[in-house]
């Protein structure tokens, strides 16, 4: 939030003998810092946290926590429930709820996507969660004649698609555990995955490796590669993707492409305020300030 202030006085007659002008000092850098590491904490807990817990999470004493905390109940962003625990109020959401995250998102990340779409010369996707189904909102498709072609808006099955898998491997835990007990894991092709074991060891995988793959499960003679866009909690909220022929993405060239992936996925994280993650064994540390552009030679 930019705040400009200027202000402009003008008397009649004769100029005042003396005017006294009390200046503002403004707030640190450090109060705001320390409300939204409240607010976090408070997002992150549906049921809600006492002043105890904030404080004790926080590292805040008591007194500062409750100061912070009267202010934000007193202006309706936070209120308290039966048990006394602070929760996120109307104000809080009816603000969020302004905001087109989504739109934010896709402008974000479209130079990012146009950069790896050139240097591959394939379909790339952005797509989010939408209930229990990948939810298609920005498509750059392929130059190539013959291409796989979505569209913004469509949706997929999650278990059956590298958007999907890439998403559930770095969803919040309760979250993650609550689709893979309720997913519908219906066959697409004689590729995709149908058993919860299978799925399971199948997100493990992903979560060691830092990108998912579509080998044919979606759509027979399709291959795809995806890599998760992660919030500054490291949890999901997005995923990117290359999809291609398989006569175009051979299996010797998906370890190339799972990196350009992780890359630019970073790029965009780290745009809307994620910290660098560990992807497997690989630190991955993107300089923010250092544009990614993918090279074709690092393609394959």
């Amino acid at each position: 939030m930019y705040c400009l202030g200027g202000i402009v006085h003008a008397w009649g007659g004769e100029a005042p003998q003396q005017m006294h002008v009390r200046v503002r000092k403004a707030q640190p850098v450090g109060t705001l810092s320390r409300t939204l590491r409240i607010l976090e904490l408070i997002c992150d807990s549906p049921k809600g946290l006492r002043l105890k817990e904030i404080s004790e999470r926080t590292g805040f004493n008591k007194s500062t926590a409750y100061r912070f905390l009267a202010h934000l109940e007193r202006e309706g962003y936070l209120v308290r429930n039966g048990s006394q625990a602070y929760v996120l109020g109307i104000r809080f959401i009816e603000m969020a709820a302004r905001g087109n995250w989504v739109e934010g998102l896709r402008s974000i990340a479209w130079p990012w996507l146009l950069d790896l779409q050139r240097a591959t010369s394939e379909t790339v996707n952005l797509a989010i969660l939408d209930v229990d189904s990948v939810l298609y909102v920005e498509v750059l498709e392929s130059p190539h004649a013959f291409r796989l072609v979505s569209r913004p808006g469509m949706k997929r099955p999650l278990h059956c698609t590298a958007l999907g898998k890439a998403l559930l491997a770095y969803l919040p835990a309760s979250d993650q555990e609550r689709l893979l007990n309720s997913l519908t894991l219906e066959r697409q092709t004689p590729r995709t995955i149908t058993s919860r074991t299978a799925l399971r060891k199948e997100i493990a995988n992903i979560c060691e490796r830092g990108y998912a793959i579509d080998d044919e499960e979606a759509t027979l003679g399709a291959r795809c590669v995806a890599a998760p866009v992660l919030d500054s909690r490291e949890h999901a909220i997005a995923s990117i993707s290359l999809a291609g022929p398989v006569s175009r993405i051979p299996r010797a060239k998906i370890p190339s492409l799972g990196k350009a992936l992780q890359r630019t996925a970073n790029a965009i994280s780290v745009r809307i305020g994620a910290r660098v993650r560990e992807a497997g064994k690989e630190k991955t540390v993107l300089d923010p300030a250092k544009p990614f552009v993918p090279r074709r030679s690092a393609i394959g």
